[in-house]
Order: structure tokens, then C-alpha cells, then sequence
């Protein structure tokens, strides 16, 4: 805590030392007969009323908690379904680049029995660029099918894979 001296005038003005500029109130107060008082210059807690009690807020959390629980439920439905179509999946066995125009790939794809399917296959180069791509219509019947695909390429392919597989 600061503490500055302060001194009181006995007629309640503020008086300047300085005699060249008037400086108004702004002058730090002196007393002229050199009574002197020291207390800190914003008052002590026991110079102010205490304050009132304050009931407790709760609506402004239960508030704000229900605005939470909303936005977190709506992030974890939005990715929840961000990944599109997860009952179908494919897994490449082996591809085979090794043609400048063309590449076969073998890969199965794991859905449900009683639907069709699609499935996206491509091809890419050194710099990850498509150099081919089809698609390969999965029939019904079997929820574990196996398939060895050729596709055309428009320059030599490094890799081919599975690009996605949905639902018809």
C-alpha cells in the first residue's frame, strides 16, 4: 500500500508552493501551519460502506452450460457423419503400376450383404496427380467381395488405391 503525506488545510483550499503557475486543483494540498496526516491517499476500507450481499446468479451458468452442451452435441453429430458412409469399407491387397498406360489394382470391399455398392478406383503419379480413375459397380449378395480391376492411365501411375466406396 502506498502512503503519502497529506496535510490538511485548516480552510479546506489547496494551496501551490509554486508561485509561477497556477496549477488549480491539481496542487498537492499543504497545511501552512505544518499540521501533518498520514493515511493512504484513497481512503481505508473502513472510510467506504461494506457492501450488500449478493443473492447467488445461478441462471447465467445454467445458461451458459445449456449453450455448451448444444454446441457439443451438434460438433459430435456433425462428425459423427463427416465420414461419410461408414458401413462400407475397402482394403487394397496389391496394385501394379508397372505399365506406362495402365494399372491394376486387387482389393476387397466389406458391406452389407443385402446392398449395392460403388467404388472409386485411382491412380496416381509421382507428384500425387490423377493420372486415371473409374468406377466399379459392387453388386448385392456377398458382404466380403474380392476384385482385380484394370484402369487406363493418361502417364505412368505409382500408385492406385481405393478412393472411396458408398452405398447404392
Amino acid at each position: 500500500m502506498v502512503r503519502v503525506a497529506v496535510t490538511v488545510e485548516p480552510v479546506g483550499t489547496i494551496v501551490s508552493h509554486n508561485d509561477d503557475n497556477s496549477q488549480g486543483d491539481s496542487a498537492m494540498p499543504t497545511d501552512e501551519a505544518g499540521a501533518e496526516v498520514t493515511r493512504p491517499v484513497l481512503g481505508t476500507p473502513d472510510d467506504f460502506e461494506s457492501r450488500p450481499a449478493r443473492p447467488a446468479r445461478l441462471v447465467p451458468y445454467v445458461v451458459i452450460a445449456l449453450i455448451v452442451a448444444v454446441l457439443s452435441g451438434g460438433w459430435g453429430y456433425v462428425m459423427l457423419h463427416a465420414n461419410g458412409n461408414p458401413s462400407v469399407g475397402a482394403d487394397v491387397i496389391t496394385f501394379d503400376a508397372s505399365a506406362a498406360d495402365s494399372a491394376v489394382i486387387t482389393f476387397t470391399v466389406h458391406k452389407p450383404a443385402d446392398r449395392a455398392a460403388t467404388c472409386r478406383i485411382q491412380a496416381l503419379d509421382t507428384k500425387h496427380r490423377e493420372v486415371g480413375s473409374r468406377e466399379v459397380a459392387i453388386p448385392k449378395g456377398k458382404s466380403d467381395l474380392e476384385f482385380t480391376e484394370s484402369l487406363r492411365t493418361s502417364a505412368q501411375a505409382t500408385a492406385v488405391h481405393v478412393d472411396y466406396c458408398d452405398l447404392v
